[in-house]
């Protein structure tokens, strides 16, 4: 008999309409890992209520009354999904050999979870659940998607291609997670720095059945920054770069309109002005707005502030 204490985290935020089909099939995933000799007797999928303002808790509240397998955390205030997987990872970390994170939406096939944890007792602290194709996607969501990995590997961050959140961690990996102690929590940047043995298993993303996607394109544009700007001080170094460029046009403009003026050849430029001006001036605020958002992450990080707060939690 396996005893392999496996628990699976599931952040959650206003998923109500999703969450009773997600408890059916989590726990028929779960008894058949169970029964495969994959997973022990004392596994669990513990739920993480982000501060749902919907009916989120109640369900995962009574869930845990009536299955003897889900457990609930939920938090004081809505943390966002980072810090509420997170806190569903260190929950996880001293009851459980390894924690396996997905989202409540089961977009991610759970019907491979048999080969994270056959991977796992081969000896990987890690493994990724990398998608093998795009093809539910909008080509919008393709290309910008594709722009983005292609984007952090050129600005020297570590990441895996085409993965979410969607991956399994040892104990050992998730004692290294928490000796991170950063606010502005990018995970997808996070895990491959721990550095131990890992792998990946390639899976096909399904539609959502029910709810509402809590990521829109605002949500994925500001979570795109937060990853570029936690790992990368490139911008920093293209703004320095940048003014170097500007200012050695500065001396060629100068030198050239001192020749204009010595040769007299002095036409009007009133349009030309105007436009340097506007150009250099935004310029200027976009490189403001770069060094703010630094300065904006030192600001938080500096006030150590806790990440998360758990209000009450049901583990059994």
């Amino acid at each position: 008999m396996c005893e392999t204490t496996v628990y699976l985290v599931v952040p959650c935020y206003n998923e109500e309409e999703m969450l009773p089909e997600t408890f059916r099939q989590l726990t028929q995933t779960l008894d058949d890992l169970i029964r495969a000799g994959k997973a022990g007797e004392g596994s669990r999928m513990l739920f993480v209520d982000d501060g749902s303002s919907d009916r989120t808790w109640a369900l995962i509240a009574e869930a845990v009354q009536n299955n003897p397998r889900i457990c609930g955390v939920k938090l004081a205030h809505n943390r966002g999904h980072q810090n509420a997987l997170l806190a569903g990872l260190m929950t996880a970390k001293e009851r459980a050999d390894c924690a396996i994170s997905l989202d409540a939406d089961l977009q991610d096939d759970i019907g491979v979870l048999g080969e994270f944890l056959d991977k796992f007792h081969n000896g990987c602290d890690i493994v990724y659940g990398v998608r093998s194709n795009r093809a539910t996607d909008t080509a919008f969501k393709r290309n910008t998607a594709g722009g983005f990995y292609s984007l952090m590997k050129r600005l020297g961050v570590e990441t895996i291609s085409n993965h979410a959140d969607y991956r399994l961690m040892s104990r050992r990996a998730l004692e290294a997670l928490s000796e991170y102690d950063e606010v502005n929590l990018f995970l997808r940047g996070i895990v491959p720095q721990i550095g131990y043995p890992h792998d990946v298993v390639y899976y096909e993303r399904k539609e959502r059945m029910a709810g509402e996607s809590k990521y829109p394109l605002k949500k994925m544009i500001r979570f795109a920054m937060e990853g570029i700007t936690s790992f990368s001080v490139k911008p920093l170094k293209l703004i320095s770069n940048f003014g170097i460029f500007i200012s050695v046009l500065s001396v060629a403009g100068l030198l050239y309109a001192l020749i204009s003026y010595l040769s007299g050849v002095t036409v009007p430029g009133w349009t030309a002005i105007v436009s340097a001006i506007f150009f250099l001036g935004g310029i200027q605020l976009l490189c403001l707005g770069v060094v703010g958002t630094y300065v904006g992450k030192i600001y938080s990080e500096v006030k150590q502030r806790p990440r998360y707060r758990i209000e009450t939690a049901q583990l059994q």
